[in-house]
């Protein structure tokens, strides 16, 4: 890499104003990075052109070169499959009448004399700046199609070998790199090669804003870009201020597991916020110092009160404030003088409502003394290993290993109500609300160390600082899974995009390859956020891809087959062995293979023998179980011989992922709930649920390298 070049050309640019580089300028940057582009010159005159065209040979692509002209076929400035003295004249002389007449202002540098590319597979490699991400690459099918079919990938940059191959894998359309229908395969490698380039430059140079290679033509041989376009950062380019990761969990520590905490507007008066944190603070049994706040009281609740936080003896890990926004500001200077690490903002009035200034105050203050904010416009937050309600919302103290987190209060609310229905066992429920300060990739720090923590689900509207979450979400999910909720599939970017890769960037795609680039289990819908985070932590880690059906009823059989594929399950290909084995239990009319269909008219002893025979047989590696209530085997006959086979395996060290769908009458719903208790998850009335919640699973097992 030859980073002195690149360094040169744009700091030029840069000092003439220019948003947009040349052609020939781009040329050498793609040299400077081993990017393959075609044999090509700058003609400032006719005669120039004519003698490059001649020592390039063969039919050569004549396009403008100019500053102001960054469409260039539109303003007719492009000509190809050139061939002859004669007709490279003439189109030298024509794409310079065009270029005058489309711009009469515009500085002309010349014409490129460009070789004509040809053959293969026409493809695109680019680069944009994320107001999320950063500084994202992207690879998809290129030329005319680029933007009608929108089949593109997208990366975090820089990426390595092996994540550039993945998004090659990973168009719809990547079978038509492979070859098909005779077709030549083209050099995927090379391909690889070029994204992995295209990533590391501008990472190298975050004052490149968009970079395009369009087409890229990629044949059997290698892979070469016909068209590059390069355009600049004409402001300031400042990276996200980020505290080190220590730092992080000294705070989040102090704030999860405060010794001290200050109401700050702590009152008497039923209904006030401030009475109602106090009180759940008191009644849910946290063991800490609890110090109302309240100038105007000698005690609150029994408990003395004081005028401000200052006036509290001995240190104060967290404030959690609960008076009008307006007062905040005052508040959280004395929270600073006093050293308070962690402030708990739960009024609104902010930025949400408009009062961006006063949000930059209480930020300001914050950084000032340093305080981190949790908030504001949030409802508080639980943890349930210190018995730690610091919310006006109900309590909750069913301990488990599920976090949850939300930016909104609704959401908030919801997670409580499916924990309670469900008597989901939490670690913690976390408001983020505004996230003036404290976000998601700070509560992951956090809880990537935490040992009553084994999953994270998350409902985010946006994030931060995306570049930050997807650092700390790597590092979670290789030990945790991490569910995501993301509101919001509609387009992102405000800022209108100057090349092909940043309109292409401007939706929900984005979003989706980049977290899933994290390693996170992104949930389709609140219900399946919440399902995922009850069901993750139940489930084993599958050893394998092998998933095999055993079902009651065909029907079923079909459907759960169909939510397979939907989910990316791989149904395993019984072999004969294994396959007369399973007949050996199920009638003559039943069916083996995969779905195995022991038919409805069976005795507990065929879902029995099947299932044992499911989980001892070391090739199958996840059970999906179809049940059909019948008289002959009832729904809690039926759930208790599963659970008992599955707890018999797991005895000898068996410990496989079986997830169960019930069809029946009411019954089914308490045999569900018994299953759960077991650790089989099962849903009643639902094919689809299930599956997805394996799927699930096997999405977290495959990003955390378990498979």
């Amino acid at each position: 890499m030859d980073t002195g070049t690149v360094r040169e050309i744009l700091d030029a640019a840069r000092v003439q104003g220019r948003a947009a580089l040349t052609a020939p300028e781009g040329k050498r940057i793609c040299d400077a990075y081993g990017i393959p582009t075609p044999r090509e010159g700058l003609a400032t005159t006719a005669g120039e052109a004519v003698r490059l065209a001649g020592e390039i040979g063969g039919p050569v692509a004549c396009k403008i070169v100019s500053p102001d002209i960054p469409h260039k076929t539109e303003a007719g400035g492009v000509v190809v499959g050139v061939q002859g003295e004669t007709a490279v004249r003439e189109a030298f002389e024509a794409i310079i009448a065009a270029a005058r007449a489309y711009d009469p202002s515009a500085t002309i540098t010349g014409v490129q004399v460009q070789q004509m590319l040809g053959g293969g597979r026409e493809v695109i490699v680019g680069a944009t700046t994320d107001p999320t991400f950063g500084k994202v690459v992207a690879f998809g099918l290129g030329g005319v199609l680029v933007e009608v079919l929108k089949d593109v990938t997208f990366r975090l940059a820089p990426v390595g070998t092996d994540e550039a191959r993945s998004m090659v894998d990973g168009i719809r359309a990547a079978e038509v790199l492979r070859g098909v229908r005779g077709g030549e395969a083209v050099d995927t490698g090379a391909l690889a090669e070029v994204i992995r380039a295209v990533s590391r430059l501008v990472t190298d140079f975050p004052e490149i804003r968009e970079f395009d290679l369009n087409p890229v033509f990629a044949t059997a041989g290698g892979a070469c870009a016909a068209d590059v376009r390069i355009l600049l950062e004409t402001g300031e380019v400042r990276e996200p201020v980020r505290p080190p990761r220590e730092e992080i969990l000294r705070v989040m520590n102090r704030l999860m597991n405060p010794r001290s905490i200050a109401v700050i507007g702590a009152s008497d008066t039923e209904g006030k916020i401030g009475n109602s944190v106090l009180k759940n603070l008191v009644n849910g049994g946290y063991a800490g110092e609890i110090h109302p706040v309240n100038p105007k009281a000698e005690e609150v609740l029994g408990r003395k009160a004081y005028p401000s936080v200052g006036d509290i003896p001995g240190e104060v890990d967290v404030a959690v404030f609960a008076v009008p926004a307006k007062l905040v500001p005052a508040a959280l200077t004395e929270c600073g003088e006093k050293g308070v690490p962690a402030a708990v903002l739960i009024p609104s009035g902010f930025a949400e409502t408009g009062n961006q200034a006063l949000q930059d105050e209480i930020v300001g203050i914050g950084r000032r003394y340093g305080i981190r904010l949790l908030g504001p416009n949030i409802y508080g937050y639980y943890y349930t290993p210190q018995n730690l309600c610091a919310t006006f919302c109900t309590p909750y103290g069913v301990r488990g290993g599920v976090a949850l987190t939300s930016q909104s209060g609704g959401i908030g609310m919801a997670v409580l109500g499916f924990s309670r229905t469900t008597k989901m066992g939490v670690s913690a429920i976390v408001g983020l609300g505004n996230k003036s300060d404290v976000d998601e990739d700070d509560l992951l720090t956090f809880f990537e160390q935490d040992d009553n923590t084994r999953c994270v689900a998350m409902h985010l509207e946006d994030l931060k600082d995306g570049r930050a979450f997807v650092e700390a979400a790597q590092r979670m999910t290789k030990k945790k899974p991490v569910v995501v909720l993301k509101a919001g599939r509609t387009a992102l970017g405000a800022r209108a995009a100057g090349s092909h890769t940043g309109a292409l960037a401007g939706d929900d795609k984005v979003y989706d390859d980049i977290l899933r680039q994290a390693g996170v289990v992104r949930a389709p819908g609140l219900n399946e956020m919440l399902e995922y985070a009850r069901s993750l932590p139940l489930l084993p880690a599958p050893r394998g891809e092998n998933v095999v059906i055993i079902t009651g009823a065909g029907g079923s059989g079909v459907l759960l087959s169909d939510a397979c594929v939907d989910n990316g399950l791989s149904l395993m290909d019984i072999p004969p062995d294994l396959d007369e084995t399973f007949r050996r239990f199920i009638p003559p009319f039943g069916a083996a293979g995969n779905p195995i269909d022991i038919t409805g008219g069976e005795p507990p002893s065929t879902y029995e023998a099947t299932i044992r025979l499911g989980l001892e047989d070391p090739r199958i590696h996840a059970l999906i179980l179809g049940y059909w209530h019948t008289i002959v085997t009832p729904p809690m006959v039926f759930a208790e011989l599963t659970a008992r086979v599955v707890e018999e395996a797991r005895a000898k060290g068996i410990d496989k992922p079986v997830v169960a769908s019930l069809a029946g009458d009411t019954e089914v719903e308490k045999a569900c709930e018994y299953l759960f208790e077991h650790r089989v998850i099962a849903y009643p009335y639902t094919t689809e649920r299930p599956v997805a919640v394996l799927g699930a699973k096997y999405r977290w097992a495959r990003a955390a390298g378990l498979l």
